[in-house]
């Protein structure tokens, strides 16, 4: 008799094995078992239909179980490896201080409606609303606090690349741009009506960027739009005439995507010749060139001003540059799966690696210390930059499938001058930074092939 189990548990798993022999028509194995056993009349029909069945399900709830047991060990590895890599000051702070919350599992919202795999989001700098553009030539424009779809916005014929709020005081605008080789301006205040039309890419149009204006006291955003194209080139865009006022040309192929520094001096590129590029949007030269990655630069952006601290000492400088000097360091994510942290010299600083593929899109924490960033692995990581660049922690399966875009929402306008799309606007000193610190909004935004948008919140 096994020690495990008591008389009537034993007696029990004996007439389950002889109900589950009889069941499968092993009569002959089902009688052995009886006589060796000893069980005479008393297991009757009756007794065998009580029991039939039992020793399968038994079985398939412990593999059900095992499973629930490896998840749950899973998800205590990773938590537990959060608390390892944080600090006793982020553990303290953590549920007060915006400046270090991250994502976690699970998204507040899962917003549904796109019929082809999600290319881009933009939060809105004011209102509560997020733009997600898709595969499927629509724009549709959400409501990521109460989680529901407000409108679809048709106009592109072709797939939507890449959307932008942005525009002159007082005068939000969405940009949009498609491999239908056009940029379209629609006005949120005129419920989205397609203001502007702006032909002139002679291929795809991948990616777009209001540039912010800088000027003192001025928004966050002036009238001046970037954009990048599969015809190699970056074009600039006046959206009060429809012009275009220039031409950036230097890249040798495809240009996947563009941002601009927090006062719109300088213009960050990169693309398919494996280099990132820095121009100055006034002159339209090219600063610097970046070069390193092994494969296609699908992303790049600026660091905010509340990152230099920790990147002036990952660079091995002794003060980091003032708060008021624009586009000194910067990220750069590729196919080759690394993120790199460069200065705006073009020295690289480190190298992020971690990620299982390409790389797609990358945002600094406003507060400064972490940059995040989603990839075809369907992970979204956080890197912290007080920490070496560090990964301290992954979003497993934030999506079902590849990661193509995150943004972080912009702050609540309590400092300077409003955020747009994770940028601190206008910060000027150290009271600025404060003051920009207590306006962070802890919301985000990821689009993917699974066809979804997410938003990750507080």
């Amino acid at each position: 008799m096994s020690k495990l189990l008591t008389t009537r548990q034993a007696e029990e798993l004996h007439k389950s094995i002889i109900a589950y022999l009889s069941s499968i028509n092993l009569t002959a194995s089902a009688v052995a078992l009886r006589q060796e056993l000893e069980i005479g009349d008393t297991f009757d029909d009756a007794t065998s239909k009580k029991y039939e069945g039992l020793l399968e399900k038994k079985w398939t709830s412990v593999v059900r179980l095992q499973k629930k047991i490896m998840d749950l060990e899973s998800r205590n590895a990773a938590l537990q490896s959060e608390i390892d890599s944080a600090t006793p000051t982020s553990l303290s702070r953590r549920n007060l201080d915006p400046s270090t919350w991250l994502p976690r599992s699970p998204a507040r919202h899962t917003l549904q409606s796109h019929r082809s795999p999600v290319t881009c989001v933009a939060f809105h700098p004011i209102f509560s609303s997020l733009a997600s553009g898709s595969e499927d030539s629509t724009l549709k424009v959400w409501d990521w606090e109460l989680g529901e779809l407000e409108r679809t916005v048709k106009g592109h014929t072709r797939a939507v690349l890449d959307c932008d709020f942005g525009g002159p005081r007082g005068g939000t605008l969405l940009a949009s741009c498609s491999s239908d080789l056009t940029i379209k301006l629609w006005d949120p205040a005129d419920e989205y009506k397609n203001i502007r039309t702006l032909p002139g890419h002679d291929h795809s149009v991948s990616a777009i960027r209001f540039i912010p204006s800088g000027a003192a006291g001025a928004p966050a955003s002036g009238n001046l739009l970037v954009s990048a194209s599969r015809d190699k080139t970056l074009r600039i865009w006046d959206v009060m005439t429809g012009y275009c006022v220039k031409t950036l040309r230097g890249h040798a192929e495809w240009v996947r995507d563009v941002a601009a520094s927090f006062d719109g001096r300088f213009l960050l590129s990169c693309g398919d010749d494996q280099t990132a590029r820095i121009w100055d949007s006034t002159s339209g030269d090219v600063k610097t060139t970046l070069v390193g990655h092994e494969h296609v630069v699908e992303c790049c952006t600026f660091a905010p001003a509340a990152s230099y601290a920790h990147l002036a000492a990952l660079a091995g400088l002794k003060k980091p540059p003032p708060a008021s000097s624009s586009g000194e360091f910067l990220a750069t994510g590729s196919r080759d799966k690394s993120i790199r942290v460069w200065d705006s010299r073009g020295t690289l600083i480190k190298s992020l690696v971690g990620h299982d593929n390409w790389v797609r899109a990358l945002v600094f924490h406003p507060g400064g210390k972490y940059l995040l960033s989603v990839s075809d692995d369907k992970t979204i990581r956080c890197w912290d930059l007080a920490q070496e660049g560090k990964c301290v922690k992954t979003v497993e399966d934030a999506h079902g499938h590849f990661v193509s875009s995150i943004r972080w929402a912009p702050g609540v306008q309590k400092g300077p001058t409003p955020a747009v799309n994770g940028d601190l606007g206008g910060v000027k000193g150290k009271d600025d930074l404060e003051s920009v610190k207590e306006s962070i909004r802890c919301v985000i935004a990821t689009g993917s092939v699974d066809l979804n948008v997410r938003v990750f919140a507080s």
